[in-house]
């Protein structure tokens, strides 16, 4: 009975130092996740309270105000400053109607002007939102520089200007020749390319001012410069005889110019996409300056949709429903833009070709508003 009675206490010893050691264990295993837990939490609050927060480029140009435009300020019939001190062409008009989109007001512009070795640099510092300044889509820029093309506002291509004594009536007369060509530019490297594959030897003479060019070849210090044809028919109105120099025929090059934004800011690419393209779809649409307000009653529903009578189109780039109509009113659809600046009824007088609707033998085409 004794030995039972020893027995069974030193069970119960047994038992309870087994439930001691079982408890600690279990304090200390449920203790060690709940501090890290705890600094992790903490620490992780304190970084997103200390991350910044990023500012859209809409929320931006609004809070100033006014975008701000890159341009070339220096190109008659695109981009440059009249005898008012105004600028004014055809870039220049895509730039009011993207601020009309935005505020109302085609005049809410900063432009800057920018030579072609500065143009993506200020865009890539922040200097600019967007650059209107005929700027060719290329892949590599597409890819290496930070950029986003939006769509093509101007199909281009690269010509020659040559005096129309000179002799010279096509790319292989230029055997020899001292031709002018901006620095920064496809031009430079497309007649590089041009003449390797002809096996035309020529000195290329690099300016970085367009101006400084044009200055050289009219003093005579150049047997011939090239530029986009578009820049060479702008400048030829410039010369001091424009009727004693011909643009030769042959095309160098593609050159698609348009709007460029900074990857990273969808929304605001899609603003100036669509911006674009409201433009294109209101020429093909019939709609104008001068009749947009008679297309408010319409019963087309793409009309409708368009001008943003039914649906939230505008909302959704975070611009008002009605941003095509202050786009229009603004500047017009894409046709007028051209022929104000380029057209028939001025001294460049060029013919739409490519830059036509698509319904007309052109290239010009939106997406549609839906």
């Amino acid at each position: 009975m004794k030995k039972k009675s020893i027995l069974l206490l030193l069970l119960g010893l047994i038992l309870v130092f087994s439930f001691a050691l079982t408890g600690c264990g279990s304090k200390e295993t449920n203790d060690q996740p709940t501090t890290t837990n705890s600094s992790d939490s903490s620490d992780a609050s304190s970084a997103n309270s200390s991350a910044p927060t990023k500012i859209s480029t809409l929320e931006k140009v609004k809070n100033r105000g006014k975008v701000i435009v890159g341009v070339n300020g220096k190109l008659p019939g695109f981009g440059y400053v009249d005898s008012n001190g105004k600028y004014t062409g055809f870039d220049v008009d895509f730039a009011r109607a993207l601020a009309a989109a935005i505020f109302n007001d085609p005049d809410a512009v900063e432009f800057r002007p920018l030579s072609a070795q500065e143009r993506f640099t200020a865009l890539q510092t922040g200097e600019i939102d967007v650059l209107i300044r005929n700027t060719t889509w290329t892949i590599s820029r597409d890819t290496q520089l930070g950029t986003n093309f939006a769509p093509t506002t101007f199909y281009d291509g690269q010509g020659i200007m040559v005096r129309k004594d000179s002799g010279i009536n096509s790319l292989k007369d230029l055997e020899g020749a001292r031709i002018g060509v901006e620095t920064g530019t496809t031009t430079e490297l497309n007649l590089a390319d041009q003449f390797r594959k002809l096996g035309i030897k020529y000195e290329p003479v690099v300016f970085e001012d367009s101006n400084a060019m044009v200055a050289a070849y009219e003093k005579g210090s150049l047997d011939a410069w090239t530029t986009d044809k578009s820049g060479l028919v702008s400048r030829q109105s410039t010369l001091s005889d424009p009727s004693a120099h011909k643009i030769l025929k042959e095309t160098l090059s593609k050159e698609p110019l348009g709007p460029v934004v900074l990857h990273g800011d969808d929304q605001w690419f899609d603003i100036v996409k669509w911006v674009v393209f409201a433009t294109i779809e209101a020429e093909e649409l019939g709609i104008t300056q001068d009749n947009i307000d008679s297309f408010m009653n319409s019963d087309d529903p793409v009309v409708r949709r368009f001008l943003g009578v039914d649906g939230d189109l505008g909302e959704q780039l975070g611009l008002t429903k009605d941003f095509a109509v202050r786009v229009i009113k603004a500047v017009g659809n894409y046709g007028e833009i051209y022929n104000r600046h380029l057209g028939p009824d001025t001294i460049f007088n060029m013919d739409r070709g490519l830059n036509d609707l698509w319904t007309n033998g052109g290239l010009l085409y939106s997406p549609p508003f839906r």
